[in-house]
Formats: C-alpha cells, structure tokens, sequence
C-alpha cells in the first residue's frame, strides 16, 4: 500500500509527510519546494490483541503503546501540482508520474485561502480553495487519459484482429497505472466492446471513473485554524457530500512530534491532549504555541487530524484490515517476540491470501489455518475479519 501526498506548491504537503513520518523533508513558503518525491514510513493504530491473552507484545516493526498498535505504511510526498501539469506545465509530467503507484491520494488543500492557484502567497482569504479540488481533479483525469490513449489505438488494432475480450485488451494499458483487473472491469458494460469504437469523449470519461476507482482522493483541509478556513470548509463539503474532507493543522502535528521527540512534553500521535509538559524547559514562545494548539485546535477538533486523515483513508477509503499472526500453542516466534507482526490486508481477504502475505511458502503448501481465538479451522478460502489471529498450517 502506497498513500501520496498531493497538491499545489506551498500548501502545507512536506510539513504533513514530515508531521506524519517524521523523515526529513524540506518546507518553505515558495513553490516547488519539493522536486523529487520523499518517501518514508508513517504508522496506523489498530488495537492490539495483547490485553486478550495477557500479554506484552514485542512489534518487529512499529510499536504499541498502552495497548494500541502503530502498524507501518508507506507514504510518497510528489512535487507540487499546478494547472495545466499535464501539459508539462510547471513539475506536471514528473509528479504526475511519481503518483503511478499510489493506491489512495491525500489532498492537502489551504482551507484559508491564503495560496493562489500557483501556489503563491496572497491575502488571507483571497482565494477559493474550491478551485484546487476542481484543477486536481481533471489534471488527474487528463494525465490518466494521455496514459491510456499513448498505446490505444495499437492495442484497439490487436484486439479486433485477435478477437480479444475487452477486460484484456485493457489489461496491459492500464497496468502501468498500478490498476487491478477488479478495478476496471465493472465499469466496462458502459462502454463498446471494441476499443476501436471508443470516442475520445469515451477514452477521457473512462479515465475519470478509473481514477475515481483506483486512487481516490481525501482532501487535508490544512490549516483549519485560522479564520478562514471554517467557512470554506464547510463550503467543500456542502460542494463535494462524497468525499471524505478531514480538518488538518499539519504544523501543529509535527511541533508537537518534535517537542515530544525532544522530552519536553508527551504526544501520542492522534490524541487528544498534551501530557507530561515540562513547562520549566519551555520558553514563553513555547508556553504560547503549546496553549494556541491545545485550544484553538485540539480542543476544537478533537486532534490535530492528521492521525485521522491517513487512518481513515486506510481503513474507510481503502478498507484494509488488520491481522496478528500467531500460534495456537504459543504466541512469539523462534526469536521469542511476542505477536511480532501485525499486517494490513484488503478487506475480503483469505486465509490463503495472508499465507502467501507472510511467506509464499505458506501459501504454496497450504493446508489449513486456525483462528487462534476460539481454536476454529479454516480452510484457504475463509475470509478474515479485522484483528483476527490466525495460525496457518502448512505442509513440508
């Protein structure tokens, strides 16, 4: 799994891939500050399963705090977007192919309008950050329509020569958009059989229901603190009921990583106070930065949502679940770790699917698989359920 950070220049995208993984990342108030793609690690809560058979679990990668597990997942910040990028125009060609092989864009919008279309600062409130949400929208579905009309009318030919169904005529087209098969071939009945009988108008609309299908977008509605920022939120909704529009202060999030980081106060990523604030190695500026974060963001929303906005594209956008791998008989592994492992799987997966997960030798020589709770067998085609625990057996 793949989550891209996107958007225009200077809106705030490095400091949420930095706030959320901590990687280093440049950010400064002028555009195209990022131009090659950071990429790091960030990490989703699941409630662990420990406190069930009362035990502390040992992660092999991520953590657990007070009972709840931070599962890693990667994420890539691309360049900055403006319009006309799929034309070439400003970083266009390169961010948009960096995103080839994100599975769910988070959109980082200026909710104060205090950055123009090109990512330039202007007077608070001066623009409408509906616009972003409307150019992103179709330079996506432009780049994703060059994509599929570089090689259609080739590919059109060998299909009618070869007779070829439509689903795999497509296949190889669309694969280089990281698209899978199940993505695709629903939306084909809206369209000719044969490509050769496609409209341009057919090709570009079929790119916006790919797009809508295999990387959807959320939007990080940046800086909801200042003044702004409520209205035209709430304006963003009201516009756009279908997508998921989560509140952010990404800033705050990553002072308040950073502080943590260095012992002046305790944050758990997402929660909802600041514990632990060693207020006699704090300056006055940040006695004042810490009280502003607390009340006019955390208190006001709940969190920083910037948590929020990367574990709800995970679990509500993409519907993954999380599953613990262990044994019946004992729950550490040979190195003595204790639930080492915690992974994320798309929801409908089987027992046969998270065999082949850990290891293809498990899946090759499948026999069966336990679910540790209740000591129930499986076979390969039982789907699994969110935080379930399953053993898998297998043969020589």
């Amino acid at each position: 799994m793949l989550i891209g950070i996107v958007g225009k220049p200077n809106v705030g995208k490095s400091t949420l891939f930095k706030a959320f993984t901590m990687a280093d990342a440049e950010a400064a108030n002028y555009p195209f500050t990022t131009i090659d793609p950071n990429k790091g690690v960030g990490f989703v809560r699941v409630k662990c399963v420990e406190d069930e058979f009362n035990v502390k679990c040992n992660p092999r990668v991520g953590y657990c705090v007070d009972g709840v597990r931070y599962v890693p997942v990667d994420v890539i910040d691309v360049a900055g977007l403006v319009p006309g990028a799929h034309e070439g125009r400003g970083l266009g060609n390169k961010f948009l192919d960096d995103l080839r092989n994100a599975d769910v864009l988070i959109h980082v919008v200026d909710a104060s309008g205090s950055t123009n279309e090109k990512g330039e600062v202007v007077s608070l409130g001066s623009y409408d950050p509906l616009q972003d949400i409307e150019f992103l929208e179709y330079e996506l579905d432009m780049w994703i329509a060059q994509v599929l009309q570089k090689n259609w009318e080739k590919v059109a030919k060998t299909q009618a020569s070869k007779k070829q169904k439509l689903v795999d005529a497509l296949r190889d087209i669309v694969s280089g958009l990281s698209v899978k098969e199940y993505q695709f071939s629903g939306l084909l009945k809206n369209y000719p059989e044969l490509m050769i009988d496609w409209t341009p108008e057919q090709i570009r609309d079929f790119a916006s229901q790919l797009r809508k299908r295999s990387k959807p977008i959320v939007i990080a509605a940046n800086k909801y603190d200042l003044p702004t920022s409520e209205g035209n939120i709430k304006r963003i909704k009201e516009k756009y009921p279908n997508l998921l529009v989560i509140p952010i202060s990404a800033q705050a999030e990553l002072v308040l990583k950073e502080m943590d980081k260095a012992g002046k106060l305790k944050y758990i990523p997402g929660a909802n106070k600041i514990e632990n604030l060693k207020s006699e190695e704090l300056s006055e500026r940040e006695k004042k930065g810490i009280e502003i974060i607390q009340k006019c963001i955390i208190d006001k929303n709940g969190s920083t949502g910037v948590q929020e906005i990367v574990e709800r594209s995970v679990f509500d956008i993409l519907k993954y679940i999380a599953i613990f791998p262990g044994g019946v008989s004992k729950l550490a592994d040979s190195q003595g770790r204790i639930l080492p492992d915690c992974f994320l799987l798309h929801e409908g997966s089987t027992a046969l699917d998270f065999a082949f997960t850990i290891h293809s030798d498990l899946g090759n020589k499948f026999i069966k698989a336990i679910l540790v709770r209740n000591k129930t067998m499986v076979g390969k085609e039982h789907e699994l359920k969110h935080r379930d625990i399953v053993e898998i057996v297998s043969g020589r």
